[in-house]
């Protein structure tokens, strides 16, 4: 199993960070925009539109307020595994990092999956960095 962590540093608050990774529905305006398109809700279900035309079913599976941490998976015909978790960790009053992990069957996707959360870690590094102005 291919495991991918991408550590992203932010120039904005923890809590900041945190209040839009836990906007499970607003991936596509608090979090990612232009990256994700769209984001609709489905129960414990987004479907989320990414910039190149995919679509994706990605279920929560957890979100931990206190340690600040969100998990999700997606079911796809092309992968089968994917699980990844979002935790925000403070580095000081004005600044955090996000880790980012996540694993996929079969292997051979991993490059994609890799470069999707390089692009998808670009634009949250973008967005946060309006936060800590």
């Amino acid at each position: 199993m291919a495991s991918i962590q991408k550590d992203i540093c932010l120039a904005a608050p923890a809590a900041a960070v945190w209040e839009a990774v836990r906007d499970f529905g607003a991936v596509h305006t608090r979090l990612a925009p232009g990256f994700v398109t769209d984001t609709t809700l489905d129960g414990d279900v987004r479907i989320v539109t990414f910039v190149n035309g995919s679509v994706v079913r990605e279920k929560l599976v957890d979100c931990d307020d206190a340690r600040r941490r969100l998990v999700y998976t997606i079911d796809s015909e092309r992968m089968t595994h994917h699980s990844a978790s979002i935790q925000i960790i403070p580095e000081g009053e004005t600044s955090c990092r996000m880790i980012w992990i996540t694993d996929v069957l079969p292997n051979e996707i991993a490059p994609y999956i890799a470069g999707q959360m390089e692009l998808g870690a670009a634009a949250v590094r973008e967005t946060m960095s309006k936060l800590g102005t």
